[in-house]
C-alpha cells in the first residue's frame, strides 16, 4: 500500500511537471514570435527619448505608457500620483586639465542632484584619492580649497559586474558630500564602468538641502587615467583642473507611476508585481536603463492575455517613476499597498538591462527556500538557460515593500551583466544597443516565473 502511494505521488509530480513545461514553452513561443516589446522600446527611445523625473519627456512617457497598456486591454490601467524632484542639467559641461599654459579638454558630465559651479567655472588644485576613507584620513589640512578626484576603478575580478559597481559606487554617491565636509571646492569622480572610453557616466549623488554642497561631475575613464598619470608625473600645483556646469535643482513636481493589471480570478486582492522604472538619465534614450525593464513588464501581461491565461492572483506591471534620483515612485507604491491592505505574494524588478536572461535572485530568503525552489523549478528553466535561482538582491523600486507589506518575496531579474556598465548612465544607452531576441527572452523568463508563482505560490 505504501509503495502504491509513493508511485501515485511520483506519477502526479511527473504529470504536473510535463504540464508546466508545455505552458512555459507556449510562453516563450508567444514572446519570441509575437512580441511587441522591441517596437514599443523603439518608440519610447526615439519618439520620447530621455525621461528624467520632472521633465516634459517624463510626462510624455507617462501618457504614452498608460495608453499602451489601455490598448492591450488589461483589466485595470491607472496612474498613481507621486511628487518627484526636478533637477536640470543646463548647458553642456566643459572641463580641462591645466598643465602650465596648456589646456587639455576632457569629457565630464554633472552628477545628478549636483549644484552648479560659479558662473565662470571653477579652477583649483586637484588631489587624487581612492576612497572616502582616504579623504577622511587626509582631513581639512590637505583637502580644503581643492578639487577632490575620486579615481577608484572597477575591480575586474568580480564575475558579476554589479558587484564591482556596488563596491565602487560609494565614491559617486557619498564622495562629494564627504569632500565638502573637509573644505573641498569641487569633486570629479571616475565614471563607474570598466570600459575605457571617453563617455562620462552620470548618476545621482547625495544632495543635502540643509548642508554645504559643492559641484560634482563624472569624468570619462580615459580622461581619468590621463589626469592620474599627469598628477603622478608632475609636482603640484603645476597641474590644476577647471570645470563649468550649470545644473540646478528646482521645486518638486507632480508625476506618476503607471500601472496595468490583470485581476485575479480567485484572489483579486493578492498581488504579484513585475516592474521597472520609466524615468531615465538625460544623456541618452534610457534604453537598457530602464526602457527594457518597463516594456518587458508590460509584455508579461500581454503574453498572459494573448494565451488567454487568467491568473488566480492579480498580476501588475508597474512603471515606477523616479528611481534614478529619489526613489519616490517605489516608496509611494509601497505606502499605498499598505494603506489599501493589499497582500503581495511576490514582486519582481527588472533593472539590469535587457540582456540574455540568466535567472533570478531572491532577497532575504533561507538556504532551505532556495534549495526547494531549485529542486522544483530549475529543471523547468534549464532549457532556456535562465535557471540560476539564488539568494541575492532584488531592486530599488520594490525594496520599500519589504517594510510596508509583510510576507512579500522580493525578486531581482538577473540578465547577463558583462556589457551593462559599458553603457549604464552614459550617452551610449540607446535603442541600437538592445538586442531584440535577448529582450524577448527576458520577458518570457519573467512571465514563466510569475506563472509558476501564481500556480504554486512560494
Amino acid at each position: 500500500m505504501k509503495l502504491k502511494l509513493i508511485l501515485l505521488v511520483l506519477f502526479s509530480a511527473n504529470q504536473l511537471y510535463a504540464q508546466e513545461t508545455v505552458i512555459i514553452r507556449k510562453i516563450y513561443d508567444e514572446s519570441l514570435v509575437n512580441s511587441k516589446c522591441y517596437e514599443n522600446l523603439r518608440y519610447l527611445c526615439k519618439n520620447i527619448g530621455p525621461r528624467l523625473s520632472g521633465s516634459e519627456n517624463a510626462q510624455k512617457a507617462v501618457i504614452w505608457s498608460k495608453k499602451l497598456m489601455e490598448n492591450y486591454g488589461f483589466d485595470k490601467v491607472y496612474l498613481q500620483e507621486v511628487m518627484v524632484p526636478h533637477w536640470v542639467r543646463g548647458a553642456r559641461e566643459t572641463a580641462y586639465i591645466i598643465d602650465g599654459k596648456n589646456r587639455i579638454p576632457v569629457p565630464i558630465a554633472a552628477l545628478g542632484m549636483s549644484v552648479a559651479t560659479p558662473e565662470n567655472g571653477l579652477t583649483a588644485n586637484i588631489i587624487e584619492v581612492q576612497s572616502i576613507k582616504e579623504v577622511e584620513e587626509l582631513g581639512e589640512s590637505r583637502i580644503k580649497g581643492k578639487i577632490v578626484f575620486f579615481n577608484r576603478p572597477f575591480d575586474p575580478k568580480f564575475i558579476s559586474t554589479g558587484e564591482a559597481y556596488g563596491k565602487t559606487g560609494d565614491q559617486r554617491f557619498m564622495g562629494p558630500s564627504t569632500a565638502a565636509k573637509y573644505g573641498a571646492v569641487g569633486v570629479i569622480v571616475r565614471s563607474l564602468t570598466e570600459s575605457l572610453d571617453d563617455y562620462p557616466h552620470t548618476g545621482a549623488t547625495l544632495f543635502d538641502k540643509d548642508g554645504k554642497n559643492i559641484p560634482a561631475a563624472a569624468i570619462s575613464t580615459k580622461a581619468a587615467n590621463k589626469l592620474s598619470a599627469m598628477l603622478k608625473m608632475r609636482k603640484l600645483p603645476v597641474v590644476k583642473f577647471y570645470f563649468k556646469q550649470d545644473c540646478q535643482l528646482l521645486a518638486d513636481v507632480l508625476s506618476y507611476n503607471v500601472i496595468g493589471e490583470l485581476t485575479g480570478t480567485e484572489h483579486p486582492n493578492k498581488f504579484i508585481t513585475v516592474g521597472g522604472h520609466l524615468d531615465s538619465w538625460d544623456l541618452a534614450e534610457g534604453a537598457h536603463d530602464d526602457g527594457t525593464g518597463v516594456l518587458q513588464s508590460a509584455e508579461v501581461l500581454r503574453i498572459f492575455k494573448s494565451l488567454n491565461y487568467k491568473p488566480k492572483n492579480s498580476v501588475r506591471a508597474v512603471f515606477f517613476m523616479n528611481e534614478e534620483n529619489g526613489h519616490n515612485g517605489g516608496t509611494k507604491y509601497a505606502e499605498l499597498a499598505a494603506l489599501n491592505k493589499e497582500e503581495h505574494i511576490a514582486a519582481i524588478e527588472t533593472d539590469e538591462g535587457g540582456f540574455t536572461p540568466r535567472g533570478f535572485s531572491f532577497e532575504g530568503v533561507s538556504d532551505d527556500f532556495i534549495r526547494k525552489i531549485n529542486k522544483q523549478w530549475k529543471p523547468i528553466f534549464e532549457p532556456y538557460e535562465a535557471d540560476r535561482l539564488t539568494i541575492g538582491q532584488s531592486g530599488t523600486d520594490i525594496g520599500p515593500l519589504k517594510e510596508k507589506v509583510p510576507g512579500v518575496v522580493l525578486i531581482g531579474f538577473r540578465p547577463d551583466s558583462q556589457r551593462y556598465f559599458d553603457i549604464h548612465h552614459s550617452s551610449n544607452d540607446v535603442f541600437e544597443n538592445v538586442n531584440k531576441r535577448e529582450l524577448e527572452l527576458g520577458a518570457a523568463s519573467m512571465a514563466s516565473l510569475i506563472y509558476l508563482i501564481d500556480q504554486h505560490g512560494l
